[in-house]
């Protein structure tokens, strides 16, 4: 009996032992749950504080444009905007480069073709004096070269144009040195070289010592083929700021023409003389009939703007570019039309001036009179002054600069 009562008090205690230790249990379960949920918690909110970053300044803005109540769209259109800006600056940039490089690249291409030029003409050898030839490598700066086209049979008008603006002897030397004025008489040779009619040339300039002699066959249809070689001629011997083509029964006052022409020293490529747009004339037999009419249109067209040509002044780049180019510049039946048609597609100014071909008295009269003194003088019915030979003192005496004009000048 005693042994039962002392079974049951153990199971008693055993009993009372397991519910004891299943509460401890479950304590011990809630209390390292809730300490495993804080632990959590607080690494899980670490964890986000390392991933959260500071906004860009774009992303900033975004923000603030949708809390305003923008489009992100307008945001990416209002960047791409901005960039276009930016990227149509820097193209318009490089454009502008580009051009610069490009007039340099120009100009520096100008210079070697007249170097190469004057090199050739002195390994080759030059129709030019013996005085000349050793003058034309020093390269000395001038305001201008003054062509006076003549021929063969003009030795009366020669004399004329000499007694009357073109200064001779020690006069035509001072004005070479001092005012940087070349005037020559421009001719070439004739189909019988070392004939009569260049014996008479020879003769002459030893008296005067007034001619360019060029490397050309004289004779009226070949007058475009002559002012081509005239300017890649003169652009080799002197190094001058503007090249003048001048009929030898025109009359012209040489100061007037130099203040004329630095009033356009500054730029690169100008064309000056009277401008004119004549008919192309394509009936044979006429006088200025133009062989090649076709090319400019149908019947009744006129030709483009060109100087008339009796008097033209073109700048140092335009005769270079015609001695670089001589051999592929195309001549037209008319010396005139064929200077205007080798700058028809350059960069060129064109400089329309009347004064350049004023009337004889008592036109260029007047106009001197009133101040307003003529460069050049002659007849358009005679497309010069008709009867130079006769006439041309009385133009000079009554339409002339005076004497003093071009030695007082300053250009």
């Amino acid at each position: 009996m005693k042994e039962k009562t002392s079974m049951k008090n153990r199971g008693d205690q055993l009993a009372s032992r397991s519910v004891i230790s299943q509460k401890w249990t479950l304590l011990l379960c809630i209390g390292s749950f809730c300490a495993g949920l804080l632990f959590t918690n607080r690494m899980w909110t670490v964890s986000d504080s390392k991933l959260i970053t500071r906004p860009t300044a774009i992303e900033s803005e975004g923000l603030k444009l949708v809390s305003e109540g923008c489009d992100l769209r307008k945001l990416q259109m209002k960047n791409v905007k901005r960039d276009s800006k930016q990227i149509f600056g820097e193209v318009s940039k490089t454009h502008q480069a580009i051009q610069t490089l490009d007039k340099t690249i120009s100009s520096l291409e100008m210079e070697l073709a007249a170097a190469r030029s004057i090199q050739e003409s002195i390994v080759n050898g030059s129709p030019i004096s013996e005085e000349d030839t050793r003058s034309a490598p020093e390269r000395r700066k001038y305001l201008m070269v003054v062509g006076v086209n003549t021929a063969f049979s003009s030795r009366k008008r020669r004399d004329s144009v000499r007694a009357t603006w073109m200064p001779q002897g020690e006069k035509r030397r001072k004005l070479e040195e001092e005012k940087g004025i070349i005037m020559r008489f421009v001719i070439g040779h004739s189909a019988t070289v070392g004939g009569i009619l260049d014996r008479a040339i020879e003769a002459e300039d030893r008296k005067h010592g007034d001619f360019l002699r060029l490397d050309h066959v004289e004779g009226y249809l070949e007058l475009s083929a002559k002012t081509k070689t005239y300017f890649a001629t003169a652009v080799t011997m002197w190094d001058a700021e503007f090249y003048i083509k001048v009929d030898d029964d025109v009359h012209v006052n040489i100061a007037t023409l130099g203040h004329t022409l630095v009033r356009h020293r500054k730029k690169k490529r100008v064309y000056i003389g009277c401008m004119k747009s004549g008919p192309v004339l394509a009936q044979k037999g006429v006088r200025y009939h133009e062989p090649e009419y076709w090319k400019f249109g149908e019947s009744g067209n006129k030709y483009f703007r060109h100087a008339t040509g009796q008097l033209y002044a073109i700048s140092k780049d335009l005769a270079t570019y015609i001695s670089l180019n001589q051999h592929v510049l195309h001549k037209y039946a008319n010396e005139d039309v064929s200077l205007g048609s080798w700058f028809i597609g350059l960069d060129v100014e064109h400089i329309d001036d009347r004064r350049l071909c004023c009337g004889t008295p008592p036109d260029c009269e007047w106009k001197a009179q009133a101040g307003n003194i003529c460069v050049a003088s002659f007849d358009w019915t005679c497309s010069g002054i008709c009867r130079s030979v006769d006439r041309i003192k009385e133009v000079h005496r009554r339409c002339g600069e005076g004497e003093n004009a071009v030695w007082s000048a300053t250009f």
